[in-house]
Protein backbone atom coordinates (compact mmCIF):
# COMPACT_ATOMS: atom_id res chain seq x y z
CA UNK A 1 0.00 0.00 0.00
CA UNK A 2 1.24 3.49 -0.85
CA UNK A 3 0.13 4.91 2.49
CA UNK A 4 -1.39 3.61 5.73
CA UNK A 5 -5.15 3.19 6.04
CA UNK A 6 -6.72 3.79 9.44
CA UNK A 7 -9.48 1.86 11.21
CA UNK A 8 -11.49 4.56 12.97
CA UNK A 9 -14.58 2.62 14.04
CA UNK A 10 -16.52 -0.61 13.69
CA UNK A 11 -19.87 -2.32 13.98
CA UNK A 12 -20.92 -5.94 14.40
CA UNK A 13 -23.75 -8.36 15.01
CA UNK A 14 -22.55 -11.84 16.01
CA UNK A 15 -23.61 -14.81 18.14
CA UNK A 16 -21.37 -13.38 20.89
CA UNK A 17 -22.86 -9.88 20.90
CA UNK A 18 -25.21 -7.46 19.18
CA UNK A 19 -22.51 -4.82 18.77
CA UNK A 20 -18.75 -4.58 18.35
CA UNK A 21 -17.76 -4.09 22.04
CA UNK A 22 -19.82 -7.10 23.18
CA UNK A 23 -18.40 -9.27 20.41
CA UNK A 24 -14.78 -8.30 21.06
CA UNK A 25 -15.18 -8.76 24.82
CA UNK A 26 -16.58 -12.28 24.36
CA UNK A 27 -13.77 -13.29 21.99
CA UNK A 28 -11.16 -11.81 24.30
CA UNK A 29 -12.64 -13.70 27.26
CA UNK A 30 -12.64 -16.98 25.30
CA UNK A 31 -16.39 -17.46 25.66
CA UNK A 32 -18.36 -19.83 23.43
CA UNK A 33 -21.60 -19.01 21.62
CA UNK A 34 -22.07 -22.63 20.49
CA UNK A 35 -25.38 -24.43 20.94
CA UNK A 36 -27.16 -27.49 19.59
CA UNK A 37 -29.79 -26.90 16.94
CA UNK A 38 -32.45 -29.46 15.96
CA UNK A 39 -32.46 -29.95 12.18
CA UNK A 40 -35.35 -30.41 9.79
CA UNK A 41 -33.36 -32.85 7.65
CA UNK A 42 -32.84 -35.49 8.83
CA UNK A 43 -35.71 -34.80 11.21
CA UNK A 44 -34.63 -34.74 14.84
CA UNK A 45 -30.89 -34.69 14.16
CA UNK A 46 -28.81 -32.03 15.89
CA UNK A 47 -25.98 -29.79 14.76
CA UNK A 48 -23.63 -27.57 16.77
CA UNK A 49 -24.06 -23.97 15.56
CA UNK A 50 -23.31 -20.41 16.63
CA UNK A 51 -26.53 -18.46 16.13
CA UNK A 52 -27.46 -14.85 16.79
CA UNK A 53 -30.26 -14.57 19.34
CA UNK A 54 -33.00 -12.50 17.71
CA UNK A 55 -36.77 -12.13 17.56
CA UNK A 56 -38.47 -14.36 15.00
CA UNK A 57 -39.89 -11.36 13.14
CA UNK A 58 -36.35 -10.44 12.12
CA UNK A 59 -35.92 -13.90 10.56
CA UNK A 60 -39.01 -14.00 8.38
CA UNK A 61 -36.79 -14.94 5.44
CA UNK A 62 -33.10 -15.71 4.95
CA UNK A 63 -32.63 -12.64 2.79
CA UNK A 64 -34.31 -10.27 5.21
CA UNK A 65 -32.29 -11.69 8.10
CA UNK A 66 -28.97 -10.95 6.37
CA UNK A 67 -30.18 -7.47 5.43
CA UNK A 68 -31.22 -6.76 9.04
CA UNK A 69 -27.85 -7.90 10.41
CA UNK A 70 -25.89 -5.87 7.87
CA UNK A 71 -27.98 -2.73 8.39
CA UNK A 72 -27.48 -2.88 12.16
CA UNK A 73 -23.69 -3.32 11.89
CA UNK A 74 -23.40 -0.54 9.29
CA UNK A 75 -25.40 1.82 11.49
CA UNK A 76 -23.09 1.17 14.44
CA UNK A 77 -19.96 1.72 12.35
CA UNK A 78 -21.38 4.93 10.83
CA UNK A 79 -22.25 6.36 14.26
CA UNK A 80 -18.67 5.90 15.42
CA UNK A 81 -17.70 8.96 13.33
CA UNK A 82 -19.12 12.27 12.18
CA UNK A 83 -18.82 11.90 8.41
CA UNK A 84 -22.15 12.09 6.56
CA UNK A 85 -23.53 8.98 4.89
CA UNK A 86 -23.68 10.54 1.42
CA UNK A 87 -19.89 10.96 1.49
CA UNK A 88 -19.49 7.40 2.77
CA UNK A 89 -19.08 4.39 0.48
CA UNK A 90 -19.91 0.80 1.42
CA UNK A 91 -17.80 -2.13 0.22
CA UNK A 92 -19.78 -5.25 1.07
CA UNK A 93 -18.99 -8.96 0.72
CA UNK A 94 -22.21 -11.04 0.84
CA UNK A 95 -22.38 -14.87 0.80
CA UNK A 96 -20.41 -16.34 -2.12
CA UNK A 97 -22.50 -16.94 -5.24
CA UNK A 98 -21.37 -20.57 -5.70
CA UNK A 99 -23.13 -21.58 -2.48
CA UNK A 100 -26.64 -20.82 -3.80
CA UNK A 101 -27.42 -19.24 -0.45
CA UNK A 102 -31.18 -19.30 0.35
CA UNK A 103 -31.05 -15.53 0.90
CA UNK A 104 -30.73 -15.14 -2.87
CA UNK A 105 -34.09 -16.82 -3.28
CA UNK A 106 -35.55 -13.76 -1.54
CA UNK A 107 -33.23 -11.05 -2.85
CA UNK A 108 -31.32 -11.39 -6.12
CA UNK A 109 -27.55 -10.83 -5.78
CA UNK A 110 -27.57 -7.60 -7.87
CA UNK A 111 -30.22 -6.15 -5.54
CA UNK A 112 -28.63 -7.20 -2.25
CA UNK A 113 -26.56 -4.06 -1.58
CA UNK A 114 -29.49 -1.82 -2.47
CA UNK A 115 -31.67 -3.71 0.02
CA UNK A 116 -29.04 -3.31 2.74
CA UNK A 117 -28.60 0.44 2.16
CA UNK A 118 -32.37 0.93 2.09
CA UNK A 119 -32.71 -0.87 5.43
CA UNK A 120 -30.26 1.56 7.06
CA UNK A 121 -32.46 4.52 6.18
CA UNK A 122 -29.38 6.38 4.94
CA UNK A 123 -28.20 7.48 1.49
CA UNK A 124 -24.67 6.32 0.69
CA UNK A 125 -22.20 7.28 -2.05
CA UNK A 126 -22.96 5.88 -5.50
CA UNK A 127 -19.52 4.23 -5.60
CA UNK A 128 -20.72 1.64 -3.04
CA UNK A 129 -20.31 -1.94 -4.28
CA UNK A 130 -20.98 -5.56 -3.31
CA UNK A 131 -18.12 -7.91 -4.19
CA UNK A 132 -18.27 -11.70 -4.49
CA UNK A 133 -15.40 -13.71 -3.01
CA UNK A 134 -15.89 -14.37 0.70
CA UNK A 135 -13.82 -13.39 3.74
CA UNK A 136 -10.53 -12.89 1.89
CA UNK A 137 -12.22 -10.61 -0.65
CA UNK A 138 -12.84 -8.02 2.10
CA UNK A 139 -9.10 -7.73 2.70
CA UNK A 140 -8.49 -7.50 -1.04
CA UNK A 141 -10.78 -4.45 -1.16
CA UNK A 142 -8.53 -2.38 1.11
CA UNK A 143 -6.53 -1.13 -1.88
CA UNK A 144 -9.78 -0.13 -3.60
CA UNK A 145 -10.86 1.75 -0.47
CA UNK A 146 -7.69 3.85 -0.63
CA UNK A 147 -8.26 4.62 -4.32
CA UNK A 148 -11.90 5.59 -3.72
CA UNK A 149 -10.96 8.11 -1.03
CA UNK A 150 -8.04 9.54 -3.01
CA UNK A 151 -9.67 9.75 -6.43
CA UNK A 152 -13.43 10.05 -5.88
CA UNK A 153 -13.62 12.46 -2.97
CA UNK A 154 -15.14 9.91 -0.61
CA UNK A 155 -14.77 10.83 3.04
CA UNK A 156 -14.67 7.31 4.45
CA UNK A 157 -15.37 3.69 3.55
CA UNK A 158 -17.37 1.12 5.48
CA UNK A 159 -15.78 -2.21 4.63
CA UNK A 160 -17.42 -5.43 5.73
CA UNK A 161 -19.48 -8.51 5.09
CA UNK A 162 -22.56 -10.39 6.16
CA UNK A 163 -23.21 -14.13 6.04
CA UNK A 164 -24.92 -17.07 7.68
CA UNK A 165 -24.01 -20.72 7.38
CA UNK A 166 -26.93 -21.57 9.65
CA UNK A 167 -29.32 -22.72 6.94
CA UNK A 168 -30.45 -26.01 5.41
CA UNK A 169 -28.62 -25.43 2.12
CA UNK A 170 -25.20 -24.97 3.73
CA UNK A 171 -25.87 -27.75 6.24
CA UNK A 172 -26.56 -30.15 3.36
CA UNK A 173 -23.49 -29.31 1.24
CA UNK A 174 -21.11 -29.21 4.22
CA UNK A 175 -22.57 -32.44 5.58
CA UNK A 176 -22.10 -34.26 2.28
CA UNK A 177 -18.45 -33.20 2.29
CA UNK A 178 -17.94 -34.36 5.88
CA UNK A 179 -16.99 -30.86 7.00
CA UNK A 180 -19.40 -30.26 9.89
CA UNK A 181 -18.28 -30.59 13.49
CA UNK A 182 -20.11 -33.35 15.36
CA UNK A 183 -19.70 -36.40 17.56
CA UNK A 184 -18.16 -38.29 14.64
CA UNK A 185 -15.99 -35.42 13.36
CA UNK A 186 -13.96 -33.44 15.89
CA UNK A 187 -12.11 -31.60 13.11
CA UNK A 188 -15.10 -29.94 11.50
CA UNK A 189 -16.46 -26.41 11.35
CA UNK A 190 -19.23 -24.89 13.45
CA UNK A 191 -21.66 -22.95 11.22
CA UNK A 192 -22.05 -19.36 12.40
CA UNK A 193 -23.58 -16.11 11.24
CA UNK A 194 -22.63 -12.46 11.57
CA UNK A 195 -22.29 -9.02 10.07
CA UNK A 196 -19.13 -6.99 10.66
CA UNK A 197 -17.92 -3.66 9.29
CA UNK A 198 -14.91 -1.41 9.91
CA UNK A 199 -14.82 2.32 9.19
CA UNK A 200 -11.75 3.25 7.17
CA UNK A 201 -10.22 6.73 6.89
CA UNK A 202 -7.18 8.19 5.15
CA UNK A 203 -5.98 10.03 8.23
CA UNK A 204 -6.18 9.52 12.00
CA UNK A 205 -9.27 11.03 13.62
CA UNK A 206 -9.57 13.07 16.79
CA UNK A 207 -6.90 13.86 19.35
CA UNK A 208 -6.14 10.31 20.44
CA UNK A 209 -2.43 9.48 20.57
CA UNK A 210 -2.79 5.84 19.49
CA UNK A 211 -4.25 4.66 16.18
CA UNK A 212 -4.56 1.34 14.33
CA UNK A 213 -3.16 1.49 10.81
CA UNK A 214 -3.12 -1.00 7.94
CA UNK A 215 0.27 -0.94 6.20
CA UNK A 216 0.24 -3.81 3.73
CA UNK A 217 -2.11 -6.16 1.92
CA UNK A 218 -1.52 -9.40 0.01
CA UNK A 219 -3.91 -11.46 -2.12
CA UNK A 220 -3.48 -14.81 -3.90
CA UNK A 221 -5.59 -17.64 -5.33
CA UNK A 222 -5.19 -21.19 -4.01
CA UNK A 223 -5.73 -23.85 -6.66
CA UNK A 224 -6.25 -26.65 -4.12
CA UNK A 225 -9.18 -25.08 -2.27
CA UNK A 226 -11.29 -26.88 0.34
CA UNK A 227 -13.75 -27.54 -2.49
CA UNK A 228 -11.18 -29.58 -4.41
CA UNK A 229 -10.04 -33.17 -3.80
CA UNK A 230 -6.54 -32.17 -2.65
CA UNK A 231 -5.22 -30.57 0.53
CA UNK A 232 -3.68 -27.13 0.19
CA UNK A 233 0.12 -26.89 0.25
CA UNK A 234 -0.19 -23.32 1.53
CA UNK A 235 1.21 -21.69 -1.60
CA UNK A 236 -1.43 -18.95 -1.88
CA UNK A 237 -1.42 -18.16 1.85
CA UNK A 238 2.37 -17.92 1.75
CA UNK A 239 2.20 -15.63 -1.30
CA UNK A 240 -0.39 -13.37 0.34
CA UNK A 241 1.71 -13.07 3.50
CA UNK A 242 4.86 -12.24 1.55
CA UNK A 243 3.06 -9.59 -0.51
CA UNK A 244 1.60 -8.02 2.63
CA UNK A 245 5.08 -7.29 4.05
CA UNK A 246 6.63 -6.35 0.70
CA UNK A 247 6.67 -2.62 1.26
CA UNK A 248 7.85 0.17 3.54
CA UNK A 249 5.71 -0.99 6.48
CA UNK A 250 6.39 -3.72 9.05
CA UNK A 251 8.24 -6.83 7.88
CA UNK A 252 8.11 -10.47 8.99
CA UNK A 253 10.42 -10.06 12.05
CA UNK A 254 8.15 -7.28 13.36
CA UNK A 255 4.99 -9.42 13.54
CA UNK A 256 3.96 -10.11 17.13
CA UNK A 257 0.73 -12.07 16.68
CA UNK A 258 -1.81 -13.40 14.20
CA UNK A 259 -5.59 -13.23 13.82
CA UNK A 260 -6.95 -16.00 11.59
CA UNK A 261 -10.34 -17.13 10.35
CA UNK A 262 -9.21 -20.75 10.66
CA UNK A 263 -12.36 -22.71 11.49
CA UNK A 264 -11.11 -25.95 13.01
CA UNK A 265 -11.30 -28.04 9.84
CA UNK A 266 -8.52 -30.49 9.13
CA UNK A 267 -7.96 -28.75 5.78
CA UNK A 268 -7.44 -25.37 7.46
CA UNK A 269 -5.05 -26.72 10.07
CA UNK A 270 -3.00 -28.54 7.44
CA UNK A 271 -2.65 -25.42 5.30
CA UNK A 272 -1.48 -23.27 8.22
CA UNK A 273 0.91 -25.98 9.41
CA UNK A 274 2.65 -25.97 6.02
CA UNK A 275 2.54 -22.24 5.19
CA UNK A 276 3.52 -20.62 8.47
CA UNK A 277 6.99 -22.17 8.99
CA UNK A 278 7.86 -21.07 5.46
CA UNK A 279 6.92 -17.44 6.19
CA UNK A 280 7.70 -16.84 9.87
CA UNK A 281 11.44 -17.46 9.64
CA UNK A 282 12.46 -15.29 12.61
CA UNK A 283 12.89 -17.34 15.77
CA UNK A 284 9.98 -16.97 18.20
CA UNK A 285 9.27 -18.75 21.47
CA UNK A 286 5.59 -18.59 20.55
CA UNK A 287 3.43 -17.00 17.86
CA UNK A 288 0.19 -15.96 19.62
CA UNK A 289 -2.80 -16.59 17.35
CA UNK A 290 -6.43 -15.62 17.82
CA UNK A 291 -9.17 -17.72 16.26
CA UNK A 292 -12.53 -15.89 16.55
CA UNK A 293 -14.27 -19.01 15.20
CA UNK A 294 -13.64 -20.62 18.60
CA UNK A 295 -16.26 -18.21 19.95
CA UNK A 296 -18.61 -17.45 17.04
CA UNK A 297 -18.06 -20.28 14.58
CA UNK A 298 -17.36 -19.94 10.87
CA UNK A 299 -19.04 -16.69 9.80
CA UNK A 300 -18.12 -16.89 6.12
CA UNK A 301 -17.90 -13.56 4.30
CA UNK A 302 -18.11 -11.52 7.52
CA UNK A 303 -14.81 -12.92 8.86
CA UNK A 304 -12.54 -10.49 7.02
CA UNK A 305 -13.89 -7.32 8.62
CA UNK A 306 -14.23 -9.04 11.98
CA UNK A 307 -10.51 -9.92 11.97
CA UNK A 308 -9.64 -6.28 11.22
CA UNK A 309 -12.02 -5.10 13.95
CA UNK A 310 -10.50 -7.43 16.54
CA UNK A 311 -6.96 -6.47 15.54
CA UNK A 312 -7.71 -2.74 15.81
CA UNK A 313 -9.40 -3.11 19.20
CA UNK A 314 -6.46 -5.08 20.64
CA UNK A 315 -3.97 -2.49 19.40
CA UNK A 316 -5.94 0.55 20.56
CA UNK A 317 -6.76 -0.87 24.01
CA UNK A 318 -3.25 -2.23 24.53
CA UNK A 319 -4.07 -5.86 25.28
CA UNK A 320 -2.38 -7.12 22.12
CA UNK A 321 0.78 -9.27 22.54
CA UNK A 322 2.70 -6.58 20.65
CA UNK A 323 2.32 -3.56 18.35
CA UNK A 324 2.17 -5.45 15.03
CA UNK A 325 -0.37 -8.02 13.82
CA UNK A 326 -1.13 -9.86 10.61
CA UNK A 327 -4.67 -10.93 9.72
CA UNK A 328 -4.80 -14.18 7.70
CA UNK A 329 -8.01 -14.84 5.78
CA UNK A 330 -9.11 -17.77 3.65
CA UNK A 331 -12.24 -18.04 1.49
CA UNK A 332 -13.87 -21.34 0.56
CA UNK A 333 -13.27 -20.75 -3.15
CA UNK A 334 -9.50 -20.58 -2.61
CA UNK A 335 -8.90 -16.84 -2.27
CA UNK A 336 -6.26 -16.04 0.37
CA UNK A 337 -5.49 -12.64 1.86
CA UNK A 338 -3.27 -11.07 4.50
CA UNK A 339 -3.20 -7.59 6.03
CA UNK A 340 -0.44 -6.21 8.24
CA UNK A 341 -1.53 -3.73 10.92
CA UNK A 342 0.41 -1.79 13.52
CA UNK A 343 -0.17 0.51 16.48
CA UNK A 344 0.86 4.07 15.60
CA UNK A 345 1.49 6.70 18.25
CA UNK A 346 1.32 10.45 17.70
CA UNK A 347 4.02 12.48 19.36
Amino acid sequence: MKRPLYIAGSGAVTPAGLNAPQTVAAIRAGLSAFEEMILNEPLGATQIVARVRAHSRLRRSDGQWLVNMAARAIGEALRSGTCLSDTTAILLTPPESFRNHPAYGDIAPPDFLTAVMSATGQKFHVASRAIDGGAAASIGLLERAVEMMEQQGIGQVLLGGVDSLVNDTDFARLGRAGRLKGTDNAQGLVPGEAAAFVRLTQNPEGKARVHAAIHGVGLAQEQDSVLSERYSQGRALLGALRDAVNGSGPSEPDIDFVISNGNGERYSGWEQLIARPRFYRTRREILPTAYPAMTIGDIGSAAGALALMLAADSLLKDYAPGPTVVCELASENGLRAAAVMARMTRR
